[in-house]
């Protein structure tokens, strides 16, 4: 796919997973590299672990988001 301007978007899967190590979510993306893909993929996942592939290679793991609040 090739976005407005030239540029070629891939199609990543993000794979977030339970407790066990199995699957129970998975979505498209759409983003122009690895480091974007990541990036959205971490979006997605909010407190669950991901892990990001393009095809049959995989790309990084998300580990999830930990809220910060101040006592």
């Amino acid at each position: 796919m090739v976005a407005a301007g030239g540029l070629q978007m891939l199609a990543y899967r993000v794979y977030c997973l339970d407790g066990a190590g199995k699957v129970w979510a998975a979505e498209w993306i759409q983003a122009e590299s690895d480091s974007t893909a990541l990036d959205a993929a971490r979006e997605f996942a909010g407190s669950a672990h991901c892990e990001v592939w393009l095809g049959e290679r995989l790309v990084g793991k998300v580990e999830p988001q930990r809220d910060l609040q101040e006592d």
